[in-house]
């Protein structure tokens, strides 16, 4: 992880080498990140500064996940888990605020629809490869969990 800073970024800082769902431990590592930032620098972490960072996030991680999985010969490695870090910090910036339970609803959709694939997450999964396709796939599934809380919102 440390060999290249685009694997230390793509790796989630480290949580992407957890032995155990690598992924699941990203996407806490994201909703980790997120609630303290907001709690400790709420006039920095805005949801407008979120998004941007997200954005170049975004642009970052199509450079370091391509770079780090050239570098595991391993396209899509399952200790990348920046794409799902990019991607819940979506997720929460378009739900909050929120109570600890809805954030937590969210994290379970999230990881559903990122573990599932349903489609078309399955066919960008396949279609586009490289670090572009490393992190789309993740903002499809977060497209789906935002659309799963944008009807719960609008029937309950």
């Amino acid at each position: 992880m440390l060999a290249h800073p685009a694997h230390w970024i793509a790796q989630g800082f480290g949580s992407g080498l957890s032995p155990i769902m690598p992924g699941t431990a990203g996407t806490l590592f994201a909703w980790l990140s997120y609630a303290v930032l907001s709690a400790r620098w709420p006039h920095i972490f805005t949801a407008a500064n979120w998004l941007a960072i997200i954005v170049a996030g975004f642009v970052v991680g199509i450079w370091a996940c391509h770079r780090t999985g050239r570098a595991l010969n391993s396209p899509d490695d399952g200790s990348m888990v920046w794409d799902e870090i990019i991607a819940f910090w979506l997720v929460l910036v378009l739900v909050t605020p929120a109570s600890l339970k809805v954030q937590f609803a969210a994290f379970v959709v999230f990881r559903f629809f990122d573990m599932v694939k349903p489609p078309p997450i399955a066919w960008f999964d396949r279609r586009f490869k490289g670090g572009f396709g490393v992190m789309w796939d993740d903002i499809v599934a977060a497209f789906y969990t935002l659309l799963v809380f944008a009807f719960w919102r609008a029937y309950s």
